[in-house]
């Protein structure tokens, strides 16, 4: 297989770091007033009960994947690689990966155009996604869709939204599927539809959760709220601008979760999946959030103040959790920095690979636009004489 058909292997993950004991206390010191110093592994105990180390460092690694492999893109679109419209998961990481890790390889994904970091915690190569942005043949969508239209049908992610709300209608007829195999159960399937904010003043959003109220399907609507749709903030454009509350008209449970931490981000979608599997309860998770940067690539976010701009940055999720890592000793500066290291080369490979791949030829036009044969479909390709079909048909 030629390597432009093949997407780079993903990094290999560090392993735990080993936990150490902090140095002894200086001899000089009486017995009597010598404190026990905190191992590593309490330090890591107290500031995250319950927490394997091993995977602490992969939300670490995940969330730095998807920050840089966003950041990239945004010079990848500048650079003219990619077109048409981009938008960003920059400043979401944290729920982003809480959300995607409380999901099972056999649940479904619904999502919004704002979906590449999904794509890539999912489970996609990466090297896929990029190439899907190029617009080339090795892309998650054969080059098709582009950056609004992710789909995988091996990781059940059944496609990013260009059309506001478009996602929720579908989401929940999935789960309608789902609920008409069985009466549910740990095991069974579950959807998850992702929108934003905004997206629950439309009447899709309404119409959806009654039927899914009625029907108890099993699915979770999850509202990445990140302040502002586009550029009008929440409580302008919403009467009951808590939006976890938006499903009370349905006798819908709703919760709100810190989308800065990604633990709690995880645990909120764990419940909310039990709720949906095992009591056919569908639910609400509005995760609260910021994008670091405007509504797409080309937004400049004018209608934040200066200070607002520099409030988001101080609550950037992924420093503010190296930090967490780092003063638990889950992390050291070392390990920290060699991750970012490896994250540099895989997204510089992932780049390589899209730019490698081929464009789709001319004539593959028309294909995929069914998914079986129709007639009288269109097939003449751009430069074809008009009356070809006829002449050739005689």
């Amino acid at each position: 297989m030629p390597a432009a058909e093949k997407p780079p292997a993903r990094a290999a993950k560090p392993a735990a770091r080993a936990s150490k004991q902090a140095p002894a206390p200086a001899a000089n010191v009486k017995a009597a007033t010598r404190k026990p110093q905190p191992t590593v592994n309490a330090l890591a105990a107290a500031a995250f009960p319950g927490e394997p180390i091993g995977r602490l460092v992969d939300y670490y690694r995940q969330m730095q994947l998807i920050r840089r492999f966003e950041e990239r893109t945004a010079e990848m679109y500048q650079r003219a690689k990619i077109g048409g419209y981009c938008h960003l998961n920059l400043g979401e990481e944290a729920t982003v990966v809480g959300l995607m890790d409380a999901m099972q390889p056999r649940d479904y994904l619904f999502t919004t155009y704002r979906e590449h970091g999904y794509a890539i915690a999912r489970g996609i190569e990466p090297g896929r996604v990029m190439a899907e942005l190029f617009g080339r043949t090795t892309g998650v969508s054969k080059g098709w869709g582009g950056s609004m239209h992710l789909y995988d049908v091996e990781t059940r992610l059944l496609g990013g939204y260009a059309i506001v709300g478009g996602q929720i209608p579908p989401a929940t007829g999935a789960a309608l599927a789902i609920a008409y195999r069985g009466p549910g159960g740990p095991e069974t399937e579950a959807v998850v539809c992702q929108l934003g904010d905004a997206t629950t003043n439309i009447g899709a959003w309404h119409e959806s959760l009654n039927l899914a109220a009625i029907w108890k399907l099993p699915i979770v609507f999850v509202i990445v709220n990140n302040q502002l749709g586009m550029g009008t903030p929440v409580d302008k454009a919403s009467g009951e601008p808590d939006l976890y509350k938006r499903g009370a008209a349905f006798r819908m449970p709703g919760v709100r979760v810190d989308g800065n931490d990604v633990v709690a981000c995880r645990d909120a979608m764990t419940e909310a999946l039990r709720m949906a599997r095992e009591d056919r309860q569908p639910s609400i998770l509005e995760a609260v959030s910021w994008r670091l940067r405007g509504h797409s690539v080309v937004d400049p976010a004018t209608y934040r103040s200066k200070e607002e701009v520099q409030r988001i940055h101080d609550l950037d999720p992924l420093a503010a959790y190296r930090k967490r890592l780092l003063d638990a000793g889950v992390l050291d500066v070392d390990t920290a920095a060699r991750i970012d290291g490896e994250i540099e080369v895989e997204v510089n490979r992932c780049i390589e690979f899209a730019d490698e791949s081929p464009h789709p030829s001319p004539d593959q036009l028309f294909a995929h636009a069914y998914a079986t044969p129709v007639a009288n479909a269109p097939h003449e390709l751009p430069g074809d004489p008009i009356m070809s079909s006829l002449s050739l048909a005689l």
